[in-house]
């Protein structure tokens, strides 16, 4: 009875009763992305742009969030039947500047789970919204249920910055920072997920996600698991979490925008040269060392006239490697040109496209790029996983690049 089920059908109240299946794109194929029953925000995946560089939405679904240093961050949020939350119109206004326009969507794209003896490999993307749990106040501290499914709240980050004065106190500089957090949560079979867009006052993204809930208990041997419970009898078995985030930048205008990636050869030496490499065509790219992207575009400058830019990092991934039947496994970012129907990483449900991201990659011509994101995290189980499991964490960073000529939060 251990063992997570992928049915085609999921009912949201069962999900409080018992572990609930796991659900599968056979029930959201071909399905008009919606809201769930009694949360109607707007479905579908039409393209809308923000008028005036504001998110064109009201309320419960408008966010607008204004940070004690001053920066404020304004987005329309949605409940989807396939990704679940998605945000819309995401737009960023630094401490005593203008807005701007950072994206137009954001969303999961997958969350892929193939387990270590070779099955099973599931795909947990497909009906997401459906699974959503209903919040309490105790998962939304010191903020605000949307809906049923949605919390919107602030808390403290930590040290903004630090700077010693040398006996100076006028010089002296220490501020502490704030974030703004987006979040819904899933029950998927056994698994509890977390989701959670978390916008700093510095102008940081990071989306991430949480998985908790119950381990699986699945019995397998010694080489695939690790042993759970009184002695050495039950061992729960390994696993990943591969998870992909699909990111539809409009940092100015939506067909200016362009994908770079940085790399700093010189390994081994004193000197180091940076190298730019500028995407022209659908690519896929994989984490290296001191390596990272960016997506800019090259009219829309700031005070100082440099192209105004969001850095991706993504070097906290475990980097998961799948068998040619999971060829989608084998980067960590795909940048691909826009079409509406793209809109999972794997299985995705609109037969007019193809099935998974490395199948988009075809050598397109970019004018309109989408960017994937691949962030993996390898489970072994410990006895600390006992109920109720541990939040886990995965995710990476987005972070302003040259957005404001200076820090504009002193």
């Amino acid at each position: 009875m251990f063992l997570r089920i992928a049915l085609a059908a999921f009912v949201i109240a069962a999900a409080h009763a018992t572990p609930a299946p796991r659900a599968t794109l056979a029930a959201a194929s071909g399905a008009r992305p919606a809201a769930p029953a009694g949360n109607a925000a707007p479905a579908g995946s039409v393209r809308t742009a923000p008028t005036g560089g504001a998110a064109a939405c009201g309320s419960p679904y408008l966010v607008d969030q204004a940070l004690p240093n001053g920066a404020r961050w304004r987005m329309c949020w949605e409940m989807r039947t396939i990704e679940g939350l998605t945000l819309n119109h995401v737009v960023y206004t630094p401490r005593g500047g203008a807005p701007q326009n950072v994206l137009r969507s954001a969303a999961l794209a997958q969350i892929h789970v193939p387990y270590d003896s070779g099955e099973p490999r599931y795909h947990d993307l497909g009906s997401l919204g459906e699974s959503a749990i209903a919040l309490t106040a105790a998962d939304c501290p010191g903020g605000e249920r949307r809906g049923t499914y949605v919390c919107v709240t602030t808390r403290a980050r930590g040290h903004a910055h630090l700077k010693d004065g040398f006996g100076d106190e006028e010089a002296r500089r220490s501020r502490q920072g704030e974030e703004l957090v987006v979040l819904s949560g899933y029950q998927v079979g056994w698994y509890a997920y977390v989701a959670e867009w978390v916008f700093g006052d510095d102008g940081s993204i990071t989306p991430r996600l949480g998985a908790t809930g119950s381990l699986a208990g699945t019995v397998t041997t010694p080489g695939h698991g690790w042993p759970i419970g009184v002695g050495r009898r039950h061992f729960e078995e390994s696993h990943s979490h591969n998870v992909f985030w699909r990111l539809d930048f409009d940092v100015d205008a939506a067909t200016r925008d362009a994908v770079e990636q940085y790399d700093f050869a010189g390994t081994g030496t004193k000197r180091r040269f940076m190298v730019r490499t500028r995407f022209a065509t659908e690519t896929r790219a994989v984490n290296r060392r001191m390596r990272w992207w960016r997506v800019l575009d090259p009219r829309a400058l700031n005070a100082d006239r440099h192209p105004i830019s969001w850095e991706i990092d993504n070097s906290d991934s475990a980097e998961y490697r799948g068998p040619a039947d999971e060829a989608f496994t084998r980067a960590d970012l795909y940048v691909t040109q826009y079409h509406a129907c793209e809109r999972l990483a794997t299985q995705n449900p609109l037969p007019r496209c193809r099935n998974s991201v490395d199948r988009y990659v075809s050598g397109e011509r970019l004018t309109d790029p989408v960017v994937w994101v691949n962030v993996d995290f390898h489970h072994v189980a410990r006895d600390e996983d006992a109920d109720p499991m541990p939040v886990h964490w995965q995710g990476f960073r987005v972070l302003p690049r040259d957005v404001t000529a200076k820090n504009p939060s002193p």
